[in-house]
């Protein structure tokens, strides 16, 4: 449902919540090695992360990445948001798209009846769940985060 560079995203956001104090930078590096990612490719994510204001960024041997806003504010939707875009939520889940350009045609697909709830019941989960309940999550369990 979401990409995996999304998944990613997520990821490195929850990482950041868990091991950063007092929103102490963590380098790209640490980051990718610790949850086994591509460091170029995630160092993109990040800085997408960054220009959207999630994150903030320091560039240079002492930089690294830390969260811009309280965990507890940063929703796994608006992460979905910035990488994937929202529409992922309401495009054609089995890509038939009986209903695409015109949406009176929803009547006539069986599976839009039936997924229609739990389609909203998703969005509703990924606006509540957020970053800091995975960070508190994890720092309760004592568990090493390579999620």
């Amino acid at each position: 449902m979401i990409s995996n560079t999304c998944k990613y995203a997520i990821r490195a956001v929850i990482y950041l919540a868990a091991n950063s104090d007092n929103n102490e930078k963590i380098g790209i590096k640490k980051i990718s090695k610790d949850l086994d990612l591509p460091g170029p490719f995630l160092g993109k994510i990040m800085q997408t992360l960054a220009k959207n204001k999630l994150l903030h960024s320091i560039k240079g041997p002492h930089g690294g990445f830390s969260l811009a806003k309280d965990p507890h504010k940063i929703s796994l939707y608006d992460i979905v948001d910035i990488i994937d875009g929202t529409d992922v939520f309401h495009e054609c889940l089995i890509g038939v798209k009986i209903c695409e350009g015109n949406p009176e045609n929803r009547e006539y697909c069986p599976f839009n009846k039936k997924s229609h709830k739990v389609r909203f019941e998703l969005i509703k989960v990924f606006r509540e769940q957020t970053i800091g309940d995975f960070a508190d999550g994890i720092n309760k369990s004592d568990i090493e985060l390579n999620i």
